[in-house]
């Protein structure tokens, strides 16, 4: 699972992914709300364990971000606001789950692929360079806005891979996905 952890304390930060890590997962770390939300933006997470009070953006606001994107990533709260009523606003505003400070990391590490259980596997990344956006989940390609349409029927594009195939010799590599393009299987 790809875990993004945002706590403002960088000793308790370290130990946290350290501990996640340990148990084979890939983990991101910031430290301040707006470094998260960047993150967000930008890496499809699994999950996200959220310090509600954080500087430059508050993690209510983190959360209530994630929430309102529609994404599938799980939010753990993991903060010393410890009250009934803190719990209860946390998983109100959209967390999935809520653990105080102080925790045990067996619990949180029990947790975490819990959450990570209920999320769907993430979409491959947006590519964007040059003016050009490549979405390979939705097999799209845009330049500046407006969407390319590629003739599937392009004898340029068969006669590359022709070649190709020729070059790179048995037992054959590039595999044809009719209506689609090639892979490598």
């Amino acid at each position: 699972m790809r875990i993004l952890v945002v706590e403002d304390e960088p000793l308790l930060a370290g130990a946290v992914a350290e501990w996640l890590r340990g148990d084979a997962h890939a983990v991101d770390v910031v430290h301040d709300g707006a470094a998260a939300l960047e993150r967000l933006h930008v890496h499809d997470y699994d999950v996200v364990v959220l310090d509600r009070d954080l500087p430059v953006v508050h993690g209510d606001e983190v959360c209530r971000e994630v929430v309102d994107a529609g994404s599938d990533v799980r939010v753990l709260m993991l903060t010393a606001a410890s009250g009934v009523d803190d719990r209860v606003a946390g998983l109100v505003m959209g967390a999935d789950d809520y653990l105080a400070k102080p925790f045990a990391f067996p619990e949180l590490a029990a947790r975490v692929p819990a959450l990570g259980r209920r999320s769907r596997p993430a979409a491959p990344p947006v590519l964007h360079r040059a003016g050009i956006r490549l979405d390979p989940h939705r097999r799209e390609v845009y330049r500046d806005g407006r969407y390319v349409h590629a003739d599937p029927f392009s004898h340029a594009v068969r006669m590359a891979i022709l070649k190709l195939r020729r070059k790179l010799g048995d037992p054959p590599v590039l595999v044809t996905e009719p209506g689609v393009g090639y892979r490598i299987p």
